[in-house]
């Protein structure tokens, strides 16, 4: 049995052959375009990009290292290149609502163009309108208009004094206005003359004092009027004067714009108005800025006062070709929609529309996005934000929290938004997102899902050499030549723990071309051969292989025990991987199976230990399951076992040990020991049929190593499951070993197979009489278990009669209940 169960050294390796290649070296290889190896995610992103209705975002999936972020950064440019440039977008002041400014569409490249047109205006404004107020004319018709108006005033008062004088009083001028004092014989009446005066003569000096007020009062007001009409004279000659200056300017851009772009025509219309009912900021009083303690703070004023005249250009699509492909690193929330800045200006916080900053989706409106989905998640409000633009089709800017801000702050008006979301994540979030985010399902309805192998034809592996030769001319390395790629193949093989496979984790391949051209440097070789990419793997290994060699040393030291030699009843040798993130290693564990009488069945000694996970739980159920239905039909199953896995000190999960646990559970059972120069790997079902594990190339390297370590018997191997054989590709020390007959791999299907390797003894069939044959493990079982119900049932009787004598109504002790 055990003869046709060895694995010959082709089936635990699959070569590639360099010949089946038709180029001698890389350079003769065109670049890879595309992607390898991912068909059903191709499709799936090629139709995600071309569908434009809403909600067909797409969400690509996969293994890290399968190269999405390239693939996606790639497809967006090729796809946004067939498509037109998106419009420019501005913001500008609100001249009717200033805490709201506009947002203001234009073609690509116009919005440069527009906010180069208003900068050059407000320059030559700053130049033409100061120069229009400082002419002679302005000068003329200013002192004529106040001219006038002294003259008026003038008038008016020399009336009023006219009249005082009629009535015997004089005028004088004060704060308040007019104050008539009384005259007698030509001179001013003092306060005490006057009220020495008789009282009827003090009452007709009122009573003209009080005639005199009213006409004071009369003029008074004439004068108010004629002071008002006078500065309306100068507001008239500043705007007629700021119109002859700046009018035909502003008017040369309406002019432009008006036919074509009747909003910013609009704008500039207000612009027009607002500028002239502020001349005043364009006009700087050489006078008044010298006497000026400050005359920097009045300037700075003035600065700010025609700030608001400016045009902010957020999104600048001049230089882009087709459509915008952004991708954003730092998805914060101000990130991907832009923020309204603040700065101090003596010690006040302030702001503007100028300050005004664009996201990543205003870059990206009208194109692609790329976000990874963990970034997003991570950063806070971030995933919020996303889905409401993406929800409402807009993009408004706000602040995080703005309801608990004290502070006035701006509400920039929405830009509508056209964007196509490309969000690259693990399975784990995809999953996790479509179950808890009820709008993920309608915001993301392409699903790429990137696969972590391709099949290992002889078209993946010439596009494997395209692949090649693009980092070769990308990066400026070495080429390869074709015995370098066979290699890369068979390591790409390796690491999908598949012969007819290939790992698409190309990061991981990457890894190996850098570090193999550097051997190939060292050595100065004109071309990367598979000696140096071999030398790359073994270095590789050997920079994360501490760990490893250690528990080697333990081994060979005695401290972790094991035995590779003899045999021995109930102990076997299991095979387990150790995963530290980035390496992986096979350990052998000796696991210890004991077997006595009593009802408590097979116990798992990790699991009361609580160091046991649920598929190993489940594990050791089954084989309960298996040992009940080929042993126990006629009897119950009175026997207690405890399993253990020996000098575990951390949890132990997964079923790949359960037939390890069988063999060695049938072992104790039977008192037929086990080889202990053979370990063993795979699952089983109740069924006694071996399932296939994960890992098998690393565990049979990991037992080889031990083995080596104590010394080659030639009798030394492996049992694995017969379906793993499709994922051996193991190294070169253990293929030389098989090949010389130093070491053994076998693979079974069944545990019949499995237990005569380790036994050297028929498994048995049950006859036409129902019973194994004697000389058979299966014998040895089934005897041994009714050997244990007999003895237990014996056992069980005589209490039972002491009970029906004494017809004792007392409670049986604890130990008794257990037992029954």
């Amino acid at each position: 049995m055990s003869g046709k169960n060895i694995l010959k050294p082709d089936q635990l390796y699959k070569k590639c052959d360099p010949a089946s290649f038709e180029f001698e070296t890389t350079e003769e290889v065109t670049a890879l375009e595309g992607i390898i190896g991912q068909e059903r995610a191709v499709r799936a992103v090629e139709f995600g990009l071309k569908i434009k209705r809403h909600g067909y975002n797409i969400f690509m999936t996969g293994m890290t290292g399968t190269g999405k972020v390239s693939y996606a950064r790639s497809v967006a440019m090729e796809r946004a290149l067939q498509e037109s440039i998106p419009d420019d977008w501005c913001y500008l002041y609100n001249f009717k609502k200033p805490g709201e400014p506009r947002a203001l569409r234009l073609p690509a490249g116009m919005g440069c163009i527009f906010a180069r047109d208003i900068h050059d205006l407000l320059e030559e404004l700053k130049e033409e309108i100061p120069k229009a107020f400082n002419t002679e004319e302005y000068e003329r018709q200013k002192g004529t208009i106040l001219k006038q108006y002294q003259d008026t005033r003038t008038a008016l008062v020399e009336k009023l004094s006219k009249i005082a004088q009629e009535y015997g009083f004089v005028l004088k001028r004060t704060s308040t206005g007019f104050l008539s004092i009384p005259v007698k014989e030509g001179k001013e009446l003092s306060e005490e003359e006057f009220n020495q005066l008789e009282q009827s003569e003090r009452e007709k000096l009122d009573e003209k004092s009080s005639e005199i007020h009213l006409k004071s009062m009369e003029i008074a007001r004439i004068i108010q009027n004629e002071d008002k009409e006078m500065k309306d004279q100068f507001k008239e000659l500043e705007h007629k004067t700021g119109l002859h200056a700046a009018g035909h300017l502003i008017d040369e851009i309406i002019e432009k714009y008006k036919e074509d772009f009747p909003k910013v025509a609009e704008y500039l219309e207000e612009l027009k108005e607002d500028l002239l009912a502020n001349l005043h900021n364009f006009i700087v009083e050489e006078d008044e800025d010298k006497q000026s303690p400050f005359p920097w703070l009045k300037r700075l004023a003035q600065d700010s006062a025609t700030t608001k005249y400016k045009v902010n250009l957020v999104v600048d699509n001049r230089d882009t070709k087709g459509a915008p492909v952004v991708v954003e690193s730092n998805p914060t929330f101000y990130n991907l929609i832009g923020r309204v800045e603040h700065e101090n200006r003596m010690g006040m916080v302030t702001t503007d529309f100028t300050m005004i900053k664009g996201g990543a989706l205003h870059r990206a409106n009208g194109g692609y996005l790329i976000l990874q989905a963990k970034d997003v998640l991570l950063n806070f409000q971030s995933w919020e934000v996303l889905k409401r633009v993406l929800k409402t089709r807009e993009i408004r800017i706000e602040t995080i929290g703005e309801q608990l801000l004290t502070m006035n702050t701006l509400k920039p008006e929405s830009i509508p938004l056209d964007v196509k979301v490309i969000l690259i994540g693990n399975p784990s979030l995809y999953h996790l997102l479509y179950r808890h985010e009820e709008d993920f399902s309608k915001l993301f309805k392409i699903k790429a899902d990137f696969d972590g192998i391709m099949g290992r034809s002889l078209e993946n592996m010439t596009k494997m050499a395209n692949f090649v030769s693009s980092h070769c001319q990308s990066e400026g390395l070495t080429h390869f030549d074709r015995s370098g790629v066979a290699r890369i193949v068979e390591y790409s093989s390796r690491l999908a723990e598949h012969q007819g496979k290939l790992t698409t984790r190309f990061n991981e391949i990457v890894e190996i071309l850098y570090e193999a051209e550097a051997w190939a440097e060292i050595e100065g070789n004109p071309y990367v051969n598979a000696g140096h990419v071999e030398k790359a793997i073994k270095e590789k290994v050997y920079r994360s292989d501490k760990y490893e060699k250690r528990i080697l040393e333990m081994v060979e030291e005695g401290q972790i025990l094991l035995d590779f030699e003899g045999e021995k009843v109930g102990q076997i040798n299991g095979l387990a991987v150790l995963d530290l993130g980035d390496y992986s290693f096979g350990r052998p564990s000796r696991i210890t199976v004991s077997t006595y009488l009593g009802r408590r069945g097979i116990v798992n000694i990790e699991r009361e230990s609580k160091m046991s996970g649920r598929i190993h739980d489940k594990g050791v159920l089954i084989i309960s399951a298996y040992i009940g239905e080929k042993y126990a039909q006629d009897i119950p199953l009175t026997l207690s076992a405890g399993i253990c896995f020996e000098q575990s000190y951390e949890g132990v999960d997964g079923d790949s040990a359960s037939s390890t646990e069988l063999y060695a559970l049938l072992s104790s059972i039977s008192g037929v020991p086990l080889k202990q120069n053979i370990a063993v790997s795979g699952s089983v079902n109740q069924k006694g049929e071996i399932q296939p594990v994960g890992g098998i190339t690393r565990k049979i390297e990991g037992f080889f190593a031990a083995c080596k370590l104590k010394g080659l018997s030639g009798n030394q191997g492996v049992i694995i499951p017969h379906q793993n054989m499709i994922n051996l590709m193991l190294n070169e020390e253990v293929l030389a070993a098989v090949a010389e007959g130093k070491f053994q791999i076998y693979a079974v299907k069944t545990v019949e197979e499995g237990i005569e390797i380790l036994t050297g003894m028929p498994s048995g069939e049950r006859g036409e009489d129902g019973k194994y044959p004697e000389g058979t493990i299966n014998y040895l079982v089934e005897k041994k278990i009714k050997e244990y119900h007999e003895m237990l049932g014996k056992n069980t009787k005589e209490p039972e009669k002491q009970d029906d004598q004494s017809k004792d109504t007392s409670a049986p002790t604890g130990e008794e209940t257990r037992e029954e």
